[in-house]
């Protein structure tokens, strides 16, 4: 049997990860002793990788697929095919920002403050570019973890990746300027690609983690709407398309569906029973194929 080889990012990503493939249909089961979970998909061979790792061993053909960050992307220079962005990480849906950080209390204000400095980061490539690109001569150093504590005794500065900017402040770090902005990226071996099974398995999968992603801020809601208020509750109601309208056994009622954002329902709820719906329900979804 064919095999595509696919590989997941381990660390804090993997569990977001295993959830986002729940939700396109591939159960996923982790072992704690093993890099390779198994997956409900005899077509499918799953392996775990850093991320930081993961373009190299794509651009290499040891797998033939892999979801990791435009920030490794960049940083190894790999020479791979991105199929799609999927807007998701470990905290939030909003892009992974690397940032350059100064002690709270340094004189720094800028970048060009640091001529003849030390930066700290993990990123070595992308932030020696990025002082490049600025006509700024300081010295980088790889950081091997715990960056955040570093300014301002081991260096004057860092270059970290951060969500929510929560650890910077606990580590009493100011944010000076954003170096670069990441997404998770599903890459593909340009070799691999030229396989039309291949090809086929991983657009197929692309297109239902887009699925599951574009599903996770809405809900699905239904109703059934008498036909002297239909046109008042459709008036109120936003949907992706149009709502879909069935007519009921009952004479003169219709069951009304949509999609909609999750955000909105407390507001629209009590709007739609106002102008007449009844049986309001509201379900989750997995997927919303576009």
């Amino acid at each position: 049997m064919a095999k595509l080889k696919l590989a997941l990012p381990k660390g804090s990503l993997e569990e977001a990860t295993y959830q986002l493939f729940q939700k396109a249909g591939f159960h996923i089961v982790p072992s704690s002793r093993s890099y390779y979970p198994t997956v409900d998909d005899d077509e499918l061979e799953v392996v775990l990788y850093r991320q930081q790792e993961m373009p190299r061993y794509v651009e290499d053909g040891v797998v033939d697929c892999g979801l990791t960050g435009y920030d490794w992307v960049v940083e190894n220079g790999s020479d791979v095919l991105e199929l799609t962005e999927l807007k998701y990480s470990k905290a939030t849906s909003r892009p992974v920002r690397w940032v350059l950080a100064v002690h709270e209390e340094s004189p720094f204000k800028s970048i060009k403050d640091l001529n003849g400095k030390k930066v700290a980061t993990e990123l070595v490539n992308v932030t020696k570019s990025y002082l490049k690109k600025h006509h700024i001569q300081a010295e980088v150093e790889f950081s091997w973890g715990a960056t955040e504590v570093k300014p301002p005794l081991l260096a004057d500065a860092i270059v970290e990746a951060t969500e929510t900017g929560s650890s910077l402040r606990a580590n009493r770090l100011r944010i000076i300027e954003t170096v670069l902005e990441s997404t998770t990226r599903f890459i593909a071996n340009k070799k691999s690609c030229s396989d039309t099974w291949k090809k086929h398995k991983m657009d197929n999968i692309v297109m239902l983690l887009r699925g599951a992603i574009a599903a996770q801020d809405k809900v699905g809601l239904k109703m059934n709407v008498a036909e002297k208020d239909l046109a008042k509750v459709l008036k109120i109601l936003p949907a992706l398309k149009k709502p879909t309208i069935s007519n009921l056994s009952d004479d003169g009622w219709y069951d009304v569906e949509t999609i909609i954002d999750e955000k909105i329902v407390r507001e629209l709820v009590p709007a739609l029973k106002k102008a007449g719906a009844s049986g309001i329900i509201e379900y989750p979804l997995n997927k919303v194929i576009y």
